[in-house]
């Protein structure tokens, strides 16, 4: 929420489902209505494109159909769902060969360089989209999660198979590029932009 809030992306409009663990998990219905966009819009930040991104919601929610009815704690709903279509999105990457899932390495790929003159970037939405675009998967997946989708670091760890230590530092990592990367578009390309503030 407090990247969205900066970066003045505009969050979509969920519906509450229950979050009890002895509450009934919530009828397909439900639960397409309440995590649709949101699936959504992680898949095509994923993918890139429109109709993958579709078919990605729509297999997991097929996925769901068949096998959601064996999840009993009601809030674990969007972690079992977020969890399932990055692995969908995974599966056709790799069939794809467009995704190595490569862990950075400073000795190897070099210290991460920080671009910081000292004053946040200026940035408007599209912008930001250009730059998240721009940032590897192992690093835009989590700062996606986090941000935007709001899920918890033992949530994107569930979700992306990765233990709790490696999301912080992902995200970290993540944060580093996107300022850098922000920093750099933001000199390059004039645009009408607003101030936002480091978290």
């Amino acid at each position: 929420m407090e990247l969205a809030l900066q970066f003045g992306i505009e969050l979509p409009a969920t519906r509450t489902i229950p979050r009890c663990v002895t509450d009934p998990v919530p009828s397909f219905e439900q639960i397409v209505d309440a995590h649709y966009q949101g699936l959504y819009r992680f898949a095509l930040s994923m993918s890139r494109r429109e109709a993958t991104a579709q078919d990605l919601v729509q297999q997991t929610f097929l996925q769901w159909a068949k096998k959601g009815h064996t999840l009993r704690d009601a809030s674990k709903v969007k972690t079992w769902l977020f969890t399932t279509i990055y692995r969908e999105w995974l599966a056709i990457a790799r069939r794809e060969k467009k995704y190595e899932e490569v862990e950075f390495e400073p000795e190897v790929h070099g210290a991460t360089q920080k671009e910081d003159d000292g004053e946040n970037p200026r940035v408007d939405s599209a912008t930001l989209q250009t730059a998240l675009e721009e940032l590897e998967p192992n690093y835009r997946a989590p700062l996606v999660l986090f941000y935007l989708k709001e899920l918890s670091y033992r949530d994107i760890a569930e979700t992306l198979g990765v233990p709790i230590g490696t999301v912080m530092s992902r995200l970290s990592r993540a944060k580093d590029s996107l300022r850098a990367i922000l920093h750099r578009l933001e000199k390059s390309t004039p645009t009408n932009i607003i101030p936002i503030t480091a978290s």
